[in-house]
């Protein structure tokens, strides 16, 4: 029987067991996932931002 999915084990044959969890994957986020993602995407916005900042300020003068 399948630790991971209790179906046998005919996806641990040779080249299968790739197949099996690319098509058996998580789907979603955890919540905590999510968090850590946003305040990436928020750090990445933060930089892009001072760069702006710095352009502009280039330009002025």
């Amino acid at each position: 029987m399948c630790c991971q999915c209790g179906c046998g084990s005919h996806h641990h044959e040779e080249g299968q067991e790739e197949a099996y969890e690319l098509t058996h994957a998580r789907r979603f986020l955890t919540k905590a996932e999510k968090v850590e993602k946003l305040k990436e995407y928020a750090e990445e916005l933060r930089k892009e931002l001072a760069a702006v900042e710095e352009h502009i300020k280039e330009l002025e003068s």
